[in-house]
C-alpha cells in the first residue's frame, strides 16, 4: 500500500489544484504523518492548508471542537469522534475538505472491542462527512503507514 502513496498524493494534489481547494488534516494516531506526507511535496502550499495534531482527548476538544461528552460516551477511537474531527478541521480552517484519523497504533492500548490496528477515518468534503473503520496488521510503524495511505486515498476517492 505504501508504494501507491506517491501516485495518490500526485492525483490528490492535482484534483485539489483543479478546484482551487485547500485541505486539512486532523490526526491522532498518526501524530502528523499525513500532514508530513502532504508537505513532502514541493508546491503543497497550493493545496495543503493546515494540520491539527490532536493526540489527546483535550486537544480534540480544544483544537477541533469535539464535544468531551462525545469522547466520554464513545471513546476517542470511534465513528462519532472521527466524524467530529473531520468536520472540526474544516470548520476551524480555510480548507474545503479534510481527513481525520483516530486509532490504536499499538503495541499497547488495544481492547477486545478496539484491538491494536483499529483506525476510524473521517473525511469531510462539500458533499458531507464520510466515515470508515479499518483494522491494519503489523507493528506500530506499519499501522501508521497504512493509515496514512488509506486516509489520503480515501480523500481522493471522495472528492468530486
Amino acid at each position: 500500500m505504501q508504494d501507491t502513496l506517491p501516485a495518490t498524493l500526485d492525483a490528490l494534489s492535482a484534483r485539489l489544484r483543479e478546484r482551487n481547494w485547500m485541505m486539512a488534516t486532523a490526526e491522532s494516531c498518526t501524530g502528523g504523518l499525513i500532514a508530513g506526507a502532504c508537505t513532502d511535496l514541493s508546491g503543497s502550499s497550493d493545496w495543503f492548508e493546515r494540520g491539527f495534531v490532536s493526540y489527546s482527548n483535550l486537544a480534540k476538544t480544544e483544537l477541533l471542537g469535539v464535544p468531551a461528552e462525545l469522547i466520554a460516551a464513545h471513546g476517542a477511537v470511534s465513528e462519532p469522534v472521527a466524524r467530529a474531527m473531520a468536520r472540526g478541521a474544516v470548520e476551524r480552517s480555510a480548507a474545503r475538505c479534510a481527513v481525520a484519523v483516530t486509532g490504536v497504533a499499538g503495541p499497547t492500548g488495544g481492547s477486545p472491542e478496539k484491538p491494536v490496528g483499529t483506525v476510524w477515518f473521517g473525511w469531510c468534503t462539500p458533499a458531507g462527512v464520510f466515515t470508515e473503520r479499518q483494522r491494519f496488521d503489523g507493528d506500530r510503524a506499519a499501522v501508521r503507514r497504512a493509515t496514512v495511505a488509506h486516509a489520503l486515498a480515501g480523500l481522493l476517492q471522495r472528492l468530486p
